[in-house]
Formats: C-alpha cells, sequence, structure tokens
C-alpha cells in the first residue's frame, strides 16, 4: 500500500537554506540549535567558519540542510576575496535565506552591507531572524523588529518572515523550522535519516581543534590558526570492545612569534587545547581519541595562494 500518494499527507519537501548576518551575528549558535547537535563551530571571533558546514534538520514533513557560510565583509586579503566569493556562490543557489540580526545590537553598517547584497538576490525567500533575544526586553525588541520591517523597505526586500528567537533558550526556534519548512521545494529527502552533516569527520575535527585553539587567545591570532588533520587510524591491535583512534594534525600559524601564544609556559596552552578538542571529538566521532598535536609555521598563508590551496581553501 503506497500511502505517499494518498491526498492527506502533505508532499515531503527538501532543500537548502542559509544563514547569513554579520560576524558574531548567532549563525552558528542557530544552526546547532536547530540540527540538535553541536555542528557548525562557534566563537566569539569573527571569521571562524570557514567550510560550507553543513547541518541538517530531519523532520517528518521536511528535511532542511543548512549550509553555513562564511561572513561577508570587506575583503583586505586573497582570503577575505575567496570567502566573499564562496557567500554569493552559496546565496545564489539556496532555496531560503535567514539574515541574523542580533537583539542586542542597533542595526550598523555591516547589516546595511549585507541587506544591500540580500536586495540584489531576487527570486530566493529571505527571513529576518532576530537572534540573542534573551539579552534584551520586550521594548527594545519590539524597536529592532520595526528597524528591520523599514530597512527592508528602505532597500526594496520583501521579508518573508521576521521572526525572533533565542536558540540560547530555545524559544522559537522549533517555529522557525515550522516556517522555513513550506519555502523548501517538494522533493524526497536528500540525505539519510542518520546524517548531520556532510562534512567529511577530518574537517569536523579540525574545525574542533581549530576551536579549541582559539578559545582564550586574545590577541590577533584569529585568522591566522588553520588546522590539518594528517591522518585518522583506528590504532591496531586493540581488542574490538576497545577501539583507540590515533589522529594526527598540525595547526599552522603565520609567523613564528606566534607559536609561543599556542603552545603556552611549559606547553601549558597546547595540552589544554588538545583536551578540550579530544573531548569534543570523542563525542563527535563515538571512540576514544588519542590526539597527537604539532604547532607548524606557514608564513603568511593568507596571502598565498599555493598554502591556501594546500590547508583546504
Amino acid at each position: 500500500m503506497d500511502n505517499a500518494s494518498s491526498p492527506s499527507r502533505a508532499p515531503h519537501r527538501a532543500g537548502f537554506a542559509c544563514f547569513v548576518g554579520r560576524p558574531n551575528a548567532g549563525k552558528s549558535t542557530l544552526t546547532n540549535a536547530l540540527v540538535g547537535t553541536k555542528v557548525a563551530i562557534t566563537s566569539n571571533r569573527p571569521q571562524t567558519t570557514r567550510h560550507t558546514v553543513r547541518g541538517i534538520v530531519h523532520r517528518p514533513d521536511a528535511q532542511l540542510v543548512l549550509v553555513d557560510t562564511p561572513g561577508l565583509h570587506k575583503p583586505r586579503t586573497l582570503l577575505g576575496e575567496r570567502l566573499n566569493d564562496v557567500v554569493r556562490t552559496t546565496w545564489a543557489e539556496v532555496d531560503v535565506i535567514g539574515f541574523c540580526l542580533p537583539a542586542d545590537q542597533k542595526l550598523g553598517p555591516g547589516d546595511r552591507f549585507i541587506a544591500s547584497e540580500l536586495a540584489g538576490i531576487k527570486k530566493t525567500p529571505k527571513i529576518a531572524i532576530v537572534t540573542k533575544t534573551d539579552l534584551v526586553d520586550s521594548k527594545a525588541l519590539a524597536e529592532q523588529l520595526i528597524a528591520i520591517q523599514q530597512l527592508g523597505e528602505e532597500l526594496g526586500i520583501q521579508w518573508a518572515e521576521i521572526v525572533p528567537v533565542s536558540a540560547v533558550g530555545d524559544k522559537q526556534v522549533s517555529l522557525l523550522a515550522d516556517l522555513i519548512a513550506p519555502m523548501l521545494p517538494e522533493s524526497p529527502p536528500l540525505y539519510p535519516e542518520g546524517d548531520l552533516t556532510d562534512e567529511p569527520e577530518q574537517v569536523m575535527v579540525a574545525e574542533l581543534i581549530r576551536e579549541a585553539a582559539l578559545e582564550g587567545v586574545r590577541d590577533e591570532l584569529p585568522h591566522s590558526i588553520a588546522v590539518v588533520v594528517e591522518e585518522m587510524l583506528p590504532r591496531e591491535d586493540r581488542p574490538a570492545n576497545k577501539p583507540l583512534l590515533d589522529i594526527h594534525a598540525n595547526v599552522y600559524i603565520e609567523r613564528p612569534s606566534q607559536k609561543g601564544i599556542i603552545i603556552g609556559p611549559k606547553g601549558a596552552r597546547l595540552k589544554e587545547v588538545g583536551m578540550k578538542s579530544r573531548k569534543h571529538i570523542e563525542a563527535l566521532l563515538g571512540t576514544p581519541v588519542y590526539l597527537d598535536l604539532h604547532v607548524k609555521v606557514a608564513k603568511d598563508w593568507q596571502r598565498d595562494p599555493k598554502q591556501l590551496r594546500k590547508l583546504g581553501f
């Protein structure tokens, strides 16, 4: 009996959405809240999401594939320009765009810059998502909603929806999925049920190490860190019930002077990075891990096309 053709059931929908917004607008946190697992890397510094990390939201009626683009910004380096190209291509290819605007910050030139870019993409439905609503009172939230409405009118953007959410408190995150689902094209699921992300495991492991390495480094390091997982191998001669995965990874920085910052006094900082990321990696892969981390200098890799390619950009 084929009940898919019975008239009572709405057709299954599946498609792609991406969240855009200036750095630190809550895009990755929202992705994680929707997917229910830590998928995209979250960090309170700009430009930490570099890969199109996709989170996949499975629902009985729809499958939503989230494409996490790097934040769009005015490029200063070759890497910046390359990221911006990635962003524009992604926007043109998705079914829905969610524009994230934090509730606790007035609309600024960065938001306007992105909105004006969005205005140029005519066909794709756009949802304005007001994030971090747990940080403001209702009066401030109302003012932000009005400001966003006006920004749309000014630039000729017809918002499909304006939705306040707090990913931290899970407020209205499922409502957001309810609103996006009907905007997706009719289609069977694009990914098998168990998949949360289609990023190869090595890339996700590298992101987790990079996230741990960024934490607590307050100076000019954020863009100067790239992580490459050289190999992931199951340790031989282990009993089946006690597997161990050996992961060898290199943390690349641009200048020798940054090495000490990452390694820390007597190697304490690197050890901390290893412990933190190992916990997340074990949770991700569901297996005990031995993590071997090395810090290497790749001179000015952000400006060098050859190095960029080697580091996966």
